[in-house]
């Protein structure tokens, strides 16, 4: 049994040196244990640290392809090299490295395919008060997307089965936490979360640059989420908010036309007009969304199988 430990990296030369101290080189279970990091076009001696310090694999893109690209280059580069699990984490050394077997445990149990560290929220001082919201707010937004009961969302620590790797597919440049495990979900994927310790704070997060930018791409990625997993969904209920706006408007018409001819409300009908047809549309846009969206699902299995054919090849 082979595990990889890979580390998507940017401009890490300050820090993974420590990441890299904080990791294990033996595994209960595993044979072997190797490390891999993903330089993401990195401009500083990001590589050179992580061969001083006993990596085995460097993945280097020649510019910065983004955290959900660098993932994805990860597992690809994993799976060629035979990993049967791998374990994600970061290269800020947020997480604990003597945790690592807590993620592959549930694995070699054959008791799930993707194992997510639950990092301890509340109690993380650098996490500011609506960092914490947005954490909580994501993994609802996820739970009810994949139908699971992931607690820790975002949490980048993670342990995946060498048939989970083969299945994940990334779309969001952004992040990859939240659109993987959605993709698990509706893959029937068995996800668990289990709690993990996390280290004090390095530096500060790639991904926040400031608040107000974390707000908006963290909505918009939970809104992304909803757009290409679950559309039916999402616009049924934005559009079913417009019909009820119609009805009550078209309601109120006939109540007034009913006792005066309906004088000085013809606002009334032209509300319920224009939100009965927004409502329609919407409708009719989910229905549209759902059909791509199985195909997309399609194509993620012809993609699997392509995968699992050059696989056995391999072997």
């Amino acid at each position: 049994m082979k595990l990889i430990i890979q580390i998507p990296c940017l401009n890490e030369s300050e820090t993974l040196a420590i990441a890299l101290a904080d990791l294990p080189r033996e595994v209960v279970g595993f044979d072997t244990v190797e490390w891999l990091i993903i330089d993401d076009g990195s401009t500083d001696n990001t590589a050179e640290v992580a061969r001083q310090n006993g990596v085995h694999h460097v993945v280097r893109h020649p510019v910065n392809r983004g955290l959900a690209v660098g993932f994805m280059s990860g597992l690809d580069a994993c799976l060629q090299l035979g990993a049967d699990v791998i374990v994600n984490t970061d290269a800020d050394n947020q997480y604990c490295g003597a945790d690592i077997p807590k993620l592959t445990e549930p694995v070699l149990a054959h008791e799930a395919d993707i194992v997510i560290g639950t990092r301890p929220i509340d109690e993380t001082e650098h996490f500011s008060w609506i960092k914490k919201k947005l954490q909580r707010l994501g993994s609802w937004a996820v739970r009810m997307a994949s139908k699971t009961d992931v607690v820790d969302a975002p949490s980048g620590f993670r342990a995946i089965s060498r048939e989970a790797a083969m299945r994940l597919n990334v779309f969001n440049a952004y992040t990859y936490t939240l659109e993987t495990i959605i993709q698990a979900g509706q893959s029937n994927l068995r996800i668990v979360s289990v709690p993990i310790r996390t280290n004090g704070d390095l530096r500060p997060s790639r991904l926040v640059k400031s608040i107000p930018s974390y707000v908006k791409r963290s909505l918009l990625t939970i809104f992304r989420v909803f757009l290409i997993y679950r559309p039916l969904t999402l616009f049924f209920y934005i559009g079913s908010i417009f019909m009820l706006i119609g009805l009550v408007a078209g309601a109120r018409f006939i109540f007034y036309y009913l006792g005066n001819g309906g004088e000085g409300h013809i606002q009334s009908v032209i509300l319920a007009s224009l939100c009965v047809t927004l409502g329609m549309l919407l409708y009719m846009m989910g229905l549209i969304g759902d059909l791509i969206a199985t195909n997309r699902k399609l194509l993620e299995k012809i993609h699997y199988r392509l995968r699992k054919k050059s696989d056995n090849s391999f072997d």
